[in-house]
């Protein structure tokens, strides 16, 4: 008997790739084939991603503040449904999954009108636009939090978690230890995948601020943006003899585990990962997205005590000086949250992910009804 075929579908960014790949991990595991169709910021993942073949789909984001720029978005996302139609006849996958963002769309459009099975994948606390725009043609609905703002359409919703890589589940075999009374707080600061500048504006800022005996208990990790990464080391270089700024981690799930405190955005992935692993972290959540979706992420761990939430309008040197301060002097705020953090953790989100694909996949229902 031939093994199956599952489409995955995900844009370029990782915070669509590194739930994807790790389904397309997990079902390998389980014995299917698995192709990945994404959009042209694919790029150097090409070749490393588990997949047999992997199909370049045009696809555009509809949120121009221009009619033309609405026009040709639109229009692009037509052409990529155009192109996906073929390619699905000729993959014959037995379901398709898509991951959120507008590359999602043309590849799990051209599924729901050859009637193949869908699955779309929601990592946030709060359902986003393409996914919202899907939810009426998926067959399966699966949701990383428990209760997603915006989850609604014809098919059933079922929560997963959110699938994490290999490294993460690594990672997570390291056990919370925190910094002894007079030790070193390893601090790990990052802002998604390409760098937040608030976060080289402000953490410099705020470690300046701190008593010197405070600033001599910190060892620190941080992401800066490449414009950032002089200025960044230039002010810690006087602050704090152990400092390393780079502009990416290849081994972030490593470091994260390395770490007492996490200071970082809060996208679903980083989300995700700090609970899986168990790191107690400060959440600052993106400002001005449409839907809120990390503000939600945020709000989901800082409900639980594992996180502070801290909005980016008071995201200010001073308040971030108190924090950490408050965390040396109290180092077991700091285990409570790192265990607060574990629990919430999924650490077999793939697997039931995967297990639910395929179910569907052979025609039936995860949730126990005939599909």
């Amino acid at each position: 008997m031939t093994a199956p075929l599952i489409l995955l579908s995900a844009g370029g960014t990782g915070g669509h790739l590194f739930p994807a790949e790790a389904l397309a991990n997990a079902l390998k595991a389980q014995g299917a084939r698995v192709a990945l169709a994404t959009d042209k910021r694919v790029g150097s993942i090409s070749g490393s991603f588990p997949a047999e073949e992997v199909i370049e789909i045009p696809s555009a984001t509809p949120s121009g503040r221009s009619v033309p720029q609405m026009a040709r978005a639109m229009l692009l996302l037509g052409t990529g449904v155009a192109k996906a139609i073929p390619v699905l006849r000729r993959l014959k996958p037995a379901a398709v999954v898509g991951f959120g963002g507008y590359p999602t769309v043309p590849p799990v459009l051209a599924a729901a009108m050859l009637r193949v099975p869908t699955v779309i994948h929601e990592q946030n606390g709060v359902m986003g636009r393409a996914n919202r725009l899907l939810a009426r043609w998926a067959t399966l609905i699966a949701t990383g939090f428990p209760n997603v703002g915006g989850a609604s359409g014809k098919g059933s919703t079922l929560q997963t978690g959110n699938p994490v890589r290999p490294s993460v589940i690594a990672a997570a075999g390291r056990p919370y230890s925190p910094p002894a009374p007079d030790g070193k707080l390893q601090l790990l600061i990052f802002g998604g995948s390409q760098g937040a500048r608030v976060m080289s504006d402000v953490v410099p800022a705020a470690i300046e601020r701190l008593p010197d005996e405070a600033r001599s208990r910190l060892a620190i990790t941080q992401q800066a943006r490449e414009e950032d990464l002089a200025r960044t080391r230039a002010i810690y270089s006087q602050l704090v003899p152990d400092a390393e700024v780079l502009p990416f981690f290849k081994d972030l799930p490593n470091r994260i585990a390395s770490a007492h405190l996490v200071i970082a955005r809060s996208g679903a992935s980083t989300v995700a990962e700090l609970a899986v692993i168990g790191r107690p972290a400060i959440l600052v959540p993106l400002p001005g997205a449409l839907d809120q979706d990390q503000a939600a992420n945020a709000r989901s761990l800082a409900a639980i005590g594992a996180a502070i939430m801290i909005p980016q309008s008071e995201f200010t040197p001073e308040r971030l000086a108190s924090e950490v301060e408050t965390f040396l002097k109290e180092p077991d705020r700091l285990t409570r949250a790192a265990s607060a953090a574990k629990s919430a953790g999924v650490s077999d989100a793939a697997e039931r992910l995967a297990s639910a694909v395929l179910q569907l996949a052979a025609g039936h229902d995860p949730r126990g009804r005939s599909a």
